[in-house]
């Protein structure tokens, strides 16, 4: 086919390989196991480079056909394109005929496999497995082409369009539903049951009763990488259902952060709330607090430091893991709250001895001025409760306003004369 090729020096024998990510001494079927893994990958149907897509092509073509191989190897890409008529793709096929002959498809010129659909499953995980890592493995039924047929029905390969819908899948009916009054309704047709062929009953694949499918079960192993994100996808490339001339979709897992009793995430920090006495707020306080890796931090104020009702305070790289990036950590915020003492917990005399330790009370007004102001009383009210309460009030004197208004008289009347 390509002549006896002249004694030269190879240049640039290893770019294929390198495309198919594969050594120089690899297999029919590696090659094959390669190609099939990158080709679904980079399909255009999915997604893919179409450039990337055509270049699997041409290096797959080329390694699995022995006398090109040979060339290749001994001479270089250059020296192929001169034995194919110095063109670079006088004999080479399309892309996709190639795609579809080794999927089982057969050569089609010009034909467009369909893309199936992604199956999409939530996962839930907890925030402990995003910021470990974890693996989850699961389970799953699916469609794939039968083992015996090679997803064509029969023994033979050989179908025949439907004869009742002429390959449409469908077909038109019409119904008489009442005088002069004619209905036309599309329905699956009953004889090929919407497959649009028919398979010669003899020729009919045992196997799966010429449906072309058959039931597999399968196990995943599901990497939830550290750091990934809640909403954030995981993505298996052509597992899902596969069906006669299509290119098999993906399953998809999307993951599900469940709530956790401790730990609140925000990007890459972690915040966490932390209640302390008031006398650890004011004289200092330390606990130790065990992180989503089972590490036990322990967490101090510095000496005479006074913590606030609602203070925040931050731990450098105790936060979330980068995701690509997992020695990059985010920072870990821990609010304080201050619990007060319960009410009559403090005697007179105990109050008196704070006094004496806190910062003095601020200027108080004479007994002149005081004698001149009115004395209140406050009591204990919970906010929430109470506009609440005003709101349902409100509600029902504009009822009682609108059955006044029913039964009152609707002005005066004219009477006509």
């Amino acid at each position: 086919m390509f002549g006896r090729m002249p004694p030269r020096k190879a240049s640039n024998n290893t770019k294929y390989y390198e495309v198919l990510g594969v050594s120089k001494t690899a297999t029919p079927d590696e090659l094959k196991k390669a190609y099939r893994k990158a080709a679904i990958k980079n399909h255009p149907d999915k997604g893919g480079d179409p450039e990337k897509f055509k270049e699997l092509a041409q290096a797959y073509e080329v390694l699995n056909d022995p006398e090109k191989r040979e060339i290749y190897d001994q001479y270089g890409e250059d020296a192929l394109k001169e034995g194919m008529g110095g063109g670079g793709g006088a004999d080479m096929h399309s892309p996709f005929d190639i795609f579809e002959q080794l999927f089982g498809g057969g050569s089609s010129r010009g034909r467009r496999q369909k893309r199936g659909e992604d199956v999409v499953h939530t996962m839930k995980v907890s925030l402990e497995d995003l910021y470990n890592g974890a693996t989850k493995k699961l389970s799953l039924s699916r469609n794939v082409l039968c083992g015996k047929c090679k997803g064509k029905g029969s023994k033979s390969g050989a179908t025949a369009t439907c004869s009742g819908c002429r390959g449409a899948g469908m077909r038109m009916i019409t119904r008489q539903i009442g005088p002069g009054m004619i209905q036309q309704m599309n329905t699956v047709c009953p004889e090929c049951r919407g497959k649009g062929e028919m398979i010669n009953d003899k020729d009919r694949c045992q196997s799966c009763k010429g449906n072309k499918l058959a039931q597999e079960k399968k196990v995943l192993e599901v990497h939830v990488e550290k750091g990934m994100q809640h909403g954030q996808k995981i993505v298996f490339q052509g597992e899902a259902d596969e069906a006669p001339d299509t290119v098999t979709g993906d399953i998809v897992f999307v993951l599900q952060l469940k709530e956790h009793p401790k730990f609140k995430r925000k990007s890459e920090d972690l915040f966490v709330e932390h209640t302390i006495s008031l006398t650890e707020a004011l004289c200092g306080f330390q606990f130790v607090l065990t992180h989503l890796d089972g590490r036990q931090l322990l967490i101090k104020s510095s000496p005479g430091e006074i913590i606030k009702p609602g203070q925040h305070k931050a731990i450098n790289d105790e936060g979330m893991p980068q995701h690509g990036r997992p020695f990059m950590k985010g920072r870990l915020f821990v609010e304080f709250n201050v619990q007060f003492p319960e009410p009559g917990v403090l005697s007179p005399a105990q109050c008196k001895s704070l006094e004496k330790i806190l910062p003095p009370r601020p200027s108080q007004s004479s007994d002149m001025e005081l004698d001149e102001c009115e004395e209140t009383t406050m009591h204990d009210v919970n906010i929430e409760e109470e506009m609440r309460r005003r709101q349902n009030q409100r509600r029902q004197e504009a009822y009682d306003d609108e059955e006044e208004d029913d039964g009152a008289p609707r002005g005066v009347q004219c009477a006509q004369q």
